[in-house]
């Protein structure tokens, strides 16, 4: 996967995160769907780094 396509990648899985955020059901979402998500974010910001540290 070149630079770009990595960047894109992230940025897609940024937009789906964002996405279940937006659509949450506060009446129904529990803690193990926030815990998830809370994981979801710190892979994502794990890549960022990954991928700023291989452009160094």
């Amino acid at each position: 996967m070149n630079k770009q396509e990595k960047w894109t990648s992230l940025h897609d899985r940024m937009e789906r995160l964002s996405n279940m955020v937006d659509q949450l059901d506060l009446e129904r979402t529990e803690v193990e769907d926030i815990d998830r998500m809370i994981l979801m974010l710190e892979e994502l910001e794990e890549k960022c780094r990954q991928y700023r540290r291989e452009e160094e």
